[in-house]
């Protein structure tokens, strides 16, 4: 007899849009939660992300199903006072309201703290801004990119070299992490519903978690450090902590810590034993000292074989690196698939073989299989009847404009209702 997924029986209904506030959602639909995706009649306007100029084209909707997978499909129109009415009976009978609509619209749309929790003492509010609830910006409007990346100082320290331009993150970089973060702050909440019956209002923000990525360097400068430009690869000031091509071009990452331990490791590894008491390198203040030769000593080394040979030889001689992958490496990545960070999908309306999966496992608590994610409104009246919805009040909410007619299409363009966190 197989266990249950854990978070089986919780309903969740995922009022936000794009990326972070849905993917924290993912992650219970996951582990077995009901997730109603909410959506406005023409959708989220994360479904057509994939059209915007940069994003890579492809016939099948890869952020859709990365973020809304193993989730049913609710369109409703939260404008008018039918659709409002709708959503209110549903938040009845909901463990979890998940929202990055802006704190203003949550307002305008009665959506907010303080309309829901009235309805259901037991009701965990999850709210996803993009510079916190309070201060000066709370009512500004922000993405991974600006909130989070730009903001924390991330951006600007991670230039490859002084004379470079700010580094521009990958769409949704800094989104996938923040979910997690508002996971681990809905999975408290229900942890002290357990304790007291009682639900409540959770919250994260994007611009402070992209100082908790940056959390050393954001310290240090509270603490009164200053920091030069990074300088290039080639004049790393530690040689032992850089990135190296291969004969067949392709890059690794040496990580050699701890460095007295581990650079006599490196040297044979690299077949130069000579380089260990070679007085430029014999100690650590002398490698430091003498940084710039080393890295053209090892330049050297690392050009003579392919990578395949050096991830041989580095982990036979049990020296740290990472190999630098590329996009078109996760496919066929072995230790991907064999460790669950990617997940099977054998959904044929998926578009994929894979899908990658929430980085979290708990013992004895299966995931769900992952299935397609749904088509705007495409369980609604499913949805509604479940919550005691008689055909004749459907209707009613047809006739209103709240809710779309059955098997709404996917390919209208999303409506500016509001702008996400």
């Amino acid at each position: 007899m197989h266990d249950a997924p854990l978070l089986a029986g919780l309903k969740v209904i995922d009022a936000g849009s794009f990326i972070a506030a849905p993917a924290a959602a993912t992650v219970m639909a996951d582990l077995g939660a009901d997730v109603i995706k909410l959506e406005p009649p023409a959708g989220d306007p994360f479904r057509y992300l994939r059209h915007a100029p940069g994003n890579p084209p492809c016939e099948v909707d890869y952020g859709w199903l990365a973020d809304n997978r193993n989730k049913r499909g609710l369109a409703l129109d939260l404008k008018t006072e039918a659709g409002r009415g709708a959503l209110y009976r549903l938040i009845r009978d909901t463990d979890v309201f998940v929202t990055n609509l802006p704190l203003a619209a949550r307002e305008r749309l009665g959506v907010g703290y303080e309309d829901l929790a009235p309805l259901n003492d037991r009701l965990i509010y999850a709210s996803l801004t993009a510079y916190g609830e309070h201060g000066p910006e709370r009512l500004n409007t922000g993405f991974d990119s600006t909130a989070l990346w730009a903001r924390s100082g991330l951006m600007d320290m991670v230039r490859p070299a002084p004379d470079s331009p700010p580094a521009k993150s990958l769409p949704g970089m800094g989104d996938h992490p923040t979910a997690i973060t508002l996971y681990a702050a809905i999975a408290t909440a229900l942890f002290r519903r357990e304790r007291t019956g009682r639900g409540g209002y959770v919250a994260t923000n994007l611009m402070a978690n992209g100082l908790w990525w940056n959390a050393l360097h954001a310290q240090a400068m509270l603490c009164g450090a200053e920091f030069p430009r990074r300088p290039g690869r080639e004049d790393a000031p530690s040689a032992l902590h850089n990135f190296y091509r291969t004969a067949d071009g392709r890059w690794l990452q040496l990580v050699v810590i701890p460095e007295d331990k581990r650079w006599p490791r490196l040297a044979r590894a690299v077949g130069r034993p000579d380089l260990i008491g070679d007085p430029r390198f014999a100690e650590r203040a002398d490698r430091h000292a003498n940084h710039r030769a080393l890295i053209a000593e090892l330049d050297e080394a690392f050009a003579t074989a392919p990578l395949a040979e050096w991830r041989r030889r580095l982990d036979e001689h049990g020296v740290s690196y990472g190999v630098i992958s590329t996009l078109r490496d996760i496919p066929e990545d072995r230790q991907m698939r064999e460790s669950g960070a990617l997940a099977a999908i054998d959904d044929p309306g998926a578009g994929a073989e894979y899908v990658v999966s929430t980085p979290l496992w708990i013992d004895g608590a299966p995931r769900t299989r992952p299935s397609r994610p749904p088509a705007i409104g495409e369980h609604s009246e499913e949805i509604l009847r479940e919550h005691g919805f008689s055909p004749e009040e459907i209707e009613a909410l047809q006739e209103a404009g709240a809710i779309p007619g059955v098997g709404a299409p996917a390919d209208r363009k999303p409506s500016p209702v509001a702008d996400p966190a």
